[in-house]
């Protein structure tokens, strides 16, 4: 029997790239998000060392059940084998991401 799928998803917020695992990505009800379910932590104090990132977005997404993410700010979903290191980075460090094209703003 196969395991269930694990995603890594990379996403923009706050001039930040994300990288998250989860075990659900879908369309969003919400037109124009992703939505980003059940998220994938370590056990909390499993092993020797503390990954700082890691706590760091356990406790940001602690409350969360369902991310609904901006189309626009995902910059890349990819199904996994297993789950690696979690990230948070300056999105300007060597990430070269082309926004969704938007619509002009009408004035």
């Amino acid at each position: 029997m196969r395991n269930k799928k694990l995603y890594k998803v990379t996403f923009l917020h706050l001039g930040k790239c994300y990288e998250l695992y989860a075990q659900h990505v879908a369309s969003s009800g919400l037109w124009g998000f992703t939505e980003v379910g059940d998220l994938v932590f370590e056990p909390a104090g499993e092993g020797l060392v503390v990954d700082p990132t890691e706590e760091r977005l356990r406790e940001e997404f602690k409350d969360t059940r369902v991310l609904h993410l901006p189309m626009q700010a995902v910059v890349r979903i990819e199904e996994v084998e297993r789950k690696g290191a979690l990230a948070i980075r300056d999105a300007a460090d060597g990430q070269k991401v082309t926004p969704f094209p938007m619509p002009p703003h009408s004035r």
